[in-house]
């Protein structure tokens, strides 16, 4: 009955930590998307600019040992609804900024609220999963880039409006603010992941564990396990080849592949639309073949079809290589963050920091290598990005996916 299933626990919670997802890839596409009209603000160079953009990594890439200590002090539920409400307030902070140092402060907060939700909605995410033993990270993880698309759609519709960037990003934060409201009530008090760090060489089976409720606060981080350091390599090479494609596939046909200019906006777009594809199906996946053969397969085939495309040439070629990497690698950090949080808070926490660093210091890698040599060889470096997560893939030990149980038609 369809009553049921407004009823069920697992859907209330799937809605609830998906609407964080949507949040998230919302209010970052939003003040992306006013880049330029902040630059013109705040009368900003092209470096300035570039700094800006940096504070808000660095403020995520830094704040491992405090979002380790929240976790443990307020829990995954308590931490994720902060964060995302203060994002919602960093936006009009942002259009606020009378100046350029207070609009950096701003950034690295913002970053630093980033980094605490991005731990928090994952280790729900992975929570749900072990409780109710069905897949959702994936569809989580699609949910993101669908806040991402109603971010530029609504940016488009304000701008056309009002060329107030505070109105702009007012309307953004209410928008948040519901979402906040509408995770409230879904979210788990309490996460199940396993427990924090098994010993090595020890299967990672996953005991149920308390790590969202609040944790005594004197418990002391410790020194990462083998098992983290493998996810956290994994995190970085699979997030350098994510942000690059977005950052350096445009150009690439442009500039190398000699696209005209109305084709070379399609490469983002066949990168991140099949992302989103692939995210909406692999869950399946996972439950049909497990996490360690879909990252092995998928980051293998995003690697290979990529570095096929660029020994071939073309538009053709490059927006086929292109797809291979966006069906690849899409399901690389949903498997990662669910195998990171049956380690425990700390792994998850230390391991969404390596996504966030692979994420900023991806596409300038990729700009240094093309500057040193040509962008084709920058673009190979994604590729064997991608082959360097097969390889980081087959030293974790991943443990069983949740198997989806069909519902009822009825």
């Amino acid at each position: 009955m369809r009553v049921s299933r407004l009823n069920d626990p697992f859907l209330r919670g799937q809605l609830a930590i998906a609407a964080l997802f949507l949040s998230l890839g919302f209010q970052y596409a939003t003040w992306a998307a006013r880049i330029p009209a902040l630059k013109s603000d705040l009368d900003l160079s092209a470096g300035e600019v570039g700094v800006l953009l940096m504070a808000a990594g660095v403020g995520s890439a830094v704040t491992f040992p405090a979002v380790a200590y929240l976790m443990r002090r307020l829990g995954s539920r308590r931490l994720a609804l902060l964060s995302q409400l203060g994002l919602a307030l960093a936006l009009p902070a942002l259009a606020a900024a009378p100046n350029y140092p207070v609009a950096l402060l701003v950034m690295c907060a913002d970053g630093v609220l980033v980094g605490g939700l991005n731990v928090a909605m994952n280790a729900q995410g992975a929570a749900l999963e072990a409780r109710h033993e069905r897949n959702t990270m994936a569809r989580l993880h699609a949910t993101f880039s669908a806040g991402s698309l109603l971010a530029a759609l609504v940016a488009s519709g304000m701008t056309a409006a009002t060329d107030s960037v505070l109105a702009h990003f007012g309307v953004a934060a209410v928008l948040l603010a519901a979402l906040n409201l509408t995770s409230r009530t879904g979210l788990l008090d309490q996460d199940t992941p396993a427990q924090d760090t098994p010993a090595e060489g020890t299967p990672a089976e996953g005991t149920p564990a308390e790590a969202a409720a609040p944790e005594p606060a004197r418990r002391r981080w410790t020194l990462p396990s083998r098992l983290t350091l493998w996810m956290c390599c994994a995190m970085v090479f699979g997030t350098v080849a994510e942000g690059a494609m977005n950052d350096w596939s445009a150009l690439y046909l442009k500039d190398v592949a000699e696209a005209s200019a109305e084709l070379a906006p399609l490469g983002i777009a066949v990168v991140s639309g099949m992302m989103v594809v692939a995210r909406v199906f692999a869950d399946g996946w996972r439950a049909r073949w497990g996490d360690g053969r879909v990252v092995l397969v998928g980051s293998t085939a995003a690697g290979a079809g990529l570095a096929a495309a660029l020994v071939s040439g073309g538009v053709a070629p490059a927006l086929a290589g292109f797809a291979c990497m966006g069906l690849g690698i899409a399901a690389v950090t949903p498997c990662v963050y669910a195998a990171a949080a049956r380690q425990g808070s700390d792994a998850l926490t230390l391991v969404a920091a390596m996504g966030t660093t692979g994420l900023l210091a991806g596409p300038p890698l990729i700009g240094f290598i093309a500057s040193a040599s040509s962008l084709a060889w920058g673009m190979g470096a994604v590729a064997a990005s991608a082959v360097a997560v097969a390889l980081c893939g087959t030293r974790i030990r991943w443990t069983a996916t949740p198997v989806v149980r069909e519902e009822a038609a009825a």
